[in-house]
């Protein structure tokens, strides 16, 4: 009897109607928290009563939908092997904490709002995406590294050049260092070359000093940020492909054997001869 409903269980689980379903109570839960950010003086009594009903009955889903999961999983040690299913664990068992106390309320909304994130461990592409990422952040930390290093290499330059232009620019390295933020994102960066350029202190070759820094930071680092996150997402995508289909040979798999019918087709044609 409890193989059978534990079977039930895993095909509701699998289920893509079921799947939709607890996708729109997450979208429900974060409108919640939109509607929560409001002044309550300002909502009616009969919707704020409407508003706790509702929350609370959104964690008790979440509550239910965490059970299925957990039962259905043949091996329940497998479960808390994820840490997506520990982290929705946590989340939902930390809402059911009531948020009456007004020392608690903070904490209680700042909880809620994480259910969110439920988004992720429920859509497999968000995971991938989220895995990507992160995978691919050691990566990213050498490419960053040289980034910062170029920075600070431009904004010691910066700021001994036009610091008698305009101190609160290019004052000292740090605030440099946040004008040329300003200067890689585009967020009116020609006014601050043209006041290098046109300044009687500064000199009217001042645009070679931008333009080689956004060559080198915009151009250059953050294309080689996006080409690390894709080729990352591409391994990730073809071991999420794997995963749902083990019985599919991939694409080693299917070159070693062309190569063994090759073999096998010249050996036949060299006995032959």
């Amino acid at each position: 009897m409890l193989e059978v409903w534990q079977e039930r269980l895993r095909i509701l689980k699998a289920n893509k109607l079921f799947e939709l379903f607890v996708i729109s109570i997450i979208v429900l839960s974060a409108l919640l928290i939109g509607v929560s950010t409001y002044d309550d003086n300002n909502i009616p009594v009969s919707v704020l009563a409407t508003l706790r009903v509702l929350d609370f009955s959104v964690t008790i889903f979440f509550l239910v939908e965490i059970l299925i999961r957990f039962l259905a999983e043949e091996n329940k040690k497998d479960f808390f092997k994820s840490g997506w299913n520990i982290f929705d664990t946590l989340i939902v068992t930390v809402s059911l904490i009531p948020i009456d106390d007004a020392e608690m309320a903070v904490l209680g909304r700042l909880i809620r709002i994480f259910r969110v994130l439920r988004m992720v461990s429920v859509i497999p592409e968000l995971r991938m995406l989220l895995n990507s990422l992160l995978k691919a952040l050691p990566q990213l930390g050498y490419v960053a590294l040289l980034m910062f290093i170029i920075f600070y290499i431009y904004a010691a330059i910066g700021s001994t050049l036009f610091e008698s232009i305009n101190q609160e620019l290019w004052g000292n390295i740090s605030i440099a260092l946040l004008t040329l933020f300003r200067v890689m994102t585009f967020e009116d960066w020609t006014d601050v070359m043209y006041e290098t350029m046109e300044h009687p202190d500064g000199s009217p070759f001042a645009w070679i000093y931008y333009l080689t820094f956004i060559f080198f930071t915009t151009f250059a680092f953050l294309n080689m940020v996006i080409g690390i996150v894709v080729n990352v997402m591409e391994d990730e995508r073809k071991k999420l492909y794997a995963q749902e289909h083990p019985n599919e040979p991939n694409l080693s798999t299917l070159q070693a054997e062309i190569q063994e019918l090759k073999a096998l087709i010249i050996q036949g044609q060299d006995n032959k001869s």
